[in-house]
């Protein structure tokens, strides 16, 4: 299992006051020196935390993984196709200007130009390609249609409701299950805690948890690199 970590909230701190601190890259240094095996990014469309500059210093930064979100927009896949080195990992994500967070998977489409469009200039550029989707089959069908060799299941509906019951827990299961079983590389992510990672980690078909929100919250009290160790060791265990 791996756990890539979501530093976007790093930038969040520091646009809210329009300085240079903190420093994106100085947390994803952090993040690897913590046991973290990736970084994870979204450059959003609207610029609210993460800049161009960041990810350009991350990709020549990051020494474990920089795994790139993004939109299905041309000039942001322009960026990402022309980062030297390239990210090992582009994960394509729906996106609403409106929205505080993602609200929930692609809705995928054979016949998506826009999307398909993406994936093939990612992958012309050497970039691994997951798509950001909900835990359906029908779905999951679609991506592997679309010959990306990955997909990241949406935690939302589970973060939400695991107090309550295993309903979203289940759903995750068959569909990681249904996932690897026609080939796909299997992610997860989406409103993970230290209260509710284990479950979704124990999952034995998922390899990468991408988890951001409450590492940095709670950073706040502990500090980045503890919070980071102490995801880490809930997430290996």
């Amino acid at each position: 299992m791996r756990l890539y970590v979501n530093i976007d909230h790093v930038a969040t701190l520091r646009e809210a006051r329009k300085t240079d601190e903190p420093d994106p890259v100085q947390a994803a240094a952090v993040v690897e020196r913590a046991g973290g095996d990736g970084i994870t990014v979204h450059l959003r469309e609207d610029r609210r935390h993460i800049q161009d500059a960041d990810v350009i210093a991350l990709a020549r930064s990051v020494r474990t993984v920089l795994n790139l979100e993004l939109g299905a927009h041309a000039d942001i896949v322009r960026l990402a196709t022309r980062l030297k080195p390239p990210p090992f990992q582009a994960t394509l994500v729906p996106e609403k200007r409106q929205e505080i967070t993602t609200e929930g998977g692609l809705a995928l489409r054979k016949g998506d130009r826009r999307l398909t469009g993406a994936i093939a200039r990612l992958n012309d550029a050497g970039i691994r390609v997951s798509l950001f989707i909900d835990p359906s089959l029908k779905t999951i069908d679609v991506a592997h249609q679309l010959g990306v060799p990955a997909v990241e299941l949406h935690t939302g509906r589970y973060a939400r409701t695991w107090r309550r019951g295993d309903g979203a827990l289940k759903e995750l299961q068959r569909a990681a299950t249904h996932a690897k079983r026609i080939g796909l590389a299997v992610h997860a992510g989406h409103g993970l805690t230290y209260q509710n990672v284990h479950p979704v980690a124990a999952i034995p078909e998922i390899e990468e948890l991408n988890i951001g929100h409450s590492i940095v919250s709670n950073a706040v009290f502990w500090g980045l690199e503890e919070a980071v160790r102490r995801m880490v060791q809930l997430v290996k265990a």
